[in-house]
């Protein structure tokens, strides 16, 4: 199984501020659950506030994403 290709691609929503310099927080649906995952934005001068929803656009093993508004 290629956890990559289960990671990007999905819809989660924001549950810590993602900022430019900061780390934020995503819940994304893996195995028939949630699990938390450190977010950064796609664009760098971008901040995406808790709630919004977004997709991942690229993952960092083990628990990092780049994510984008969707």
């Amino acid at each position: 199984m290629n956890f990559d290709h289960e990671v990007v691609g999905k819809i989660g929503r924001v549950t810590g501020t993602i900022a430019p310099k900061k780390v934020g927080e995503v819940m994304l649906s893996i195995r028939g659950g949630s699990e938390a995952f450190h977010a950064y934005a796609g664009a760098k001068d971008e901040t995406i506030e808790r709630g919004e929803r977004v997709v991942v656009v690229e993952y960092h093993p083990p628990r990092t994403v780049v994510v984008s508004q969707a």
